[in-house]
């Protein structure tokens, strides 16, 4: 999926995980799940992995 806009470009960068990984593991995430406000499974992961690995709170 071609990326739209500057922000979504520089985004792009920021995630842990290459097309080919994500391609992988978005079978595993839930999907129609009920909330308020869904956020991207990308990101979401992306932001563990790098708590995980950067040791910080």
């Amino acid at each position: 999926m071609p990326l739209a806009s500057g922000t979504d470009a520089a985004m792009a960068d920021l995630f842990w995980f290459s097309d080919e990984q994500w391609a992988m593991i978005k079978s595993f995430m839930p999907l129609n799940q009920p909330s308020a406000r869904r956020e991207d499974n990308r990101r979401v992961i992306s932001g563990i992995v790098h708590v995980l690995r950067s040791s910080c709170r």
